[in-house]
C-alpha cells in the first residue's frame, strides 16, 4: 500500500506507555477459541457481560530500540489508514448530506481500559461502540504474520476498515438493532446474526478499498491477495479446524472463510453500499 509521508489521522490516542493492571478473556467460545476468535479480528465489540477480569501480575517488557522504531513505523501506518477511512467516509456521508463523526483510533500496548471493559492484546483489534473508538495493540501485526499467516500491509489496513464498518453500523443505527435482536434470541440463532454484522463489517472494509483506491490510487501488486488472503485466514471454520480440529457452525460468531472473501471482494469490486445487505430474511425493524 502507499502510504509513507502521506496524511496521518489526528483522531488518536496514543496509550502505548499506559498499563490498567488486568486482563480480558472473552468467555463463552469453546475454551480454546476464546483467544483465536477473538484476537483474530475480534468481533464487533467487547460486551462487558461476556468478560471476565483477571490479575496479570506479569510486567510488561520494555521494548529495544530497534522494537520501538517498528513499533512507530506501524503506529504511522494505521493513522494513514484511518485518515483515509475518514476522508472515503467523509465523502460518503457528505453526498447524503451528513456530516461524519470519525472515530478515535487507541494505541495501545498490552492492555487497555474502554467503555466496553478491560481488554488485554489477546482480545485483538476491536471497536467499543460505548466511546466509538477503535483499539489496536500494533503486536497483532506480528501476530497477522507468524500466527495466521496473514502477511502484509494491506492485510492490516483490512483489519483497520473492518472495525470503521462496525463505526459505520453504530452510527446507521445496524448495531442496536442486533444487539435488541439477540437479546430475544437463543444463543444459536444469536451468533448467525452476529455473522451477518460480521460479514456486512467486511463488505464495508471491501467499499473502503474501493474508494480509496478511485481517490487516492493508493494499492500497489498484491495489495488487493494480502486482504483476500487476510480475510480467508480468520474465516471462523478454519480457525475453529485449526484450534479444535473440528468446525462447530453454531459456534461461528464471523461467517467463514468463504463468507468472508465474498462480502469483501463484493465491497471492494462494487463500492455500491446499497450491495451490502448480509442480513437478507431478517426483520430488522
Amino acid at each position: 500500500m502507499k502510504w509513507i509521508g502521506r496524511r496521518e489521522s489526528t483522531n488518536v490516542e496514543d496509550r502505548r506507555g499506559m498499563s490498567t493492571g488486568s486482563i480480558v478473556t472473552g468467555g463463552g467460545i469453546l475454551g480454546v477459541l476464546i483467544y483465536l476468535l477473538f484476537a483474530f479480528l475480534g468481533g464487533n465489540e467487547i460486551d462487558p457481560s461476556q468478560i471476565t477480569q483477571v490479575s496479570s501480575g506479569v510486567p510488561q517488557q520494555p521494548m529495544s530500540a530497534a522494537e520501538q522504531r517498528a513499533d512507530d513505523e506501524r503506529a504511522s501506518f494505521v493513522k494513514v489508514v484511518l485518515a483515509d477511512t475518514e476522508d472515503v467516509w467523509g465523502k460518503i456521508f457528505s453526498s447524503y448530506g451528513e456530516r461524519y463523526p470519525a472515530p478515535t483510533l487507541v494505541l495501545y500496548r498490552g492492555m487497555v481500559q474502554s467503555a466496553c471493559g478491560n481488554a488485554s492484546a489477546a482480545s485483538g483489534p476491536f471497536y467499543c461502540p460505548g466511546d466509538q473508538k477503535l483499539y489496536i495493540d500494533l503486536s497483532f501485526y506480528q501476530e497477522m504474520q507468524e500466527k495466521i499467516q496473514a502477511p502484509g500491509d494491506f492485510a492490516m489496513a483490512y483489519v483497520v476498515a473492518h472495525e470503521v464498518g462496525h463505526h459505520i453500523q453504530t452510527l446507521n443505527g445496524t448495531a442496536e438493532k442486533v444487539m435488541r435482536l439477540r437479546s430475544r434470541m437463543s444463543e444459536a440463532d444469536g451468533n448467525r446474526l452476529s455473522v451477518m454484522m460480521e460479514l456486512q463489517a467486511d463488505f464495508l472494509a471491501g467499499a473502503w478499498a474501493h474508494h480509496a483506491q478511485r481517490m487516492k490510487n493508493i494499492l500497489e501488486p498484491g495489495d488487493i491477495e494480502e486482504a483476500l488472503n487476510a480475510a480467508h485466514a480468520i474465516g471462523d471454520d478454519r480457525l475453529q479446524k485449526k484450534s479444535t480440529g473440528m468446525v462447530v457452525p453454531d459456534a461461528f460468531t464471523h461467517g467463514t472463510s468463504a463468507q468472508r472473501v465474498y462480502w469483501f471482494k463484493k465491497g471492494l469490486e462494487s463500492g455500491d453500499l446499497r450491495q451490502g445487505n448480509t442480513f437478507e430474511g431478517v426483520d430488522m425493524r
